[in-house]
């Protein structure tokens, strides 16, 4: 059975992660993408990154965040957190989240999240296994085009994609 690529799950913004206004502090927006990526590799891909870490002695360290913040995030609000991979080579890659409204039809935040492949003790980038790189390749979506200066243009072209849909139904 192929991977799932584009793994998503709901999740309820809660008031100690709020600012004053009641809407999801810009920090905490990094929390929420990141445990939800967490949640789809050990639920759609049976990787555990932390006995990953220990089999393999390396692990993926974000080495850079883009982030776009278009609508606020509410507390109590329910949220859809979208994750998929969009870049890979040997010891890089590049994971795309979004989080949506509940109901899936408006984008609220994009993030990319550049990470390298890292070896614990030598500190410095390590090469991806060959079974990794089968998972990578298997879960790398190839509908979207990675530019590492494409960011803005990217969340252009997703907002559009929103656009036209919610025009569609």
């Amino acid at each position: 059975m192929p991977l799932v690529q584009t793994p998503e799950t709901t999740h309820r913004i809660h008031f100690q992660d709020c600012d004053m206004l009641g809407h999801l502090n810009n920090a905490r927006y990094l929390d929420y993408f990141l445990n939800a990526r967490e949640e789809h590799t050990i639920q759609h891909y049976a990787l555990n990154l932390g006995e990953l870490s220990r089999e393999q002695n390396a692990a993926w360290v974000i080495t850079k965040h883009h982030l776009s913040y278009l609508r606020p995030a509410n507390h109590g609000e329910v949220v859809r957190i979208r994750t998929q991979l969009i870049h890979f080579d040997n010891s890089n890659l590049v994971v795309e989240m979004q989080m949506l409204s509940e109901d899936g039809q408006r984008l609220k935040a994009l993030l990319w999240s550049e990470m390298a492949f890292v070896s614990a003790r030598a500190g410095t980038r390590s090469e991806h296994s060959a079974a990794l790189m089968d998972m990578l390749s298997e879960l790398d979506v190839e509908h979207v085009d990675y530019d590492p200066d494409g960011f803005d243009e990217r969340v252009k072209a997703v907002r559009k994609q929103f656009k036209q849909l919610r025009r569609e139904e």
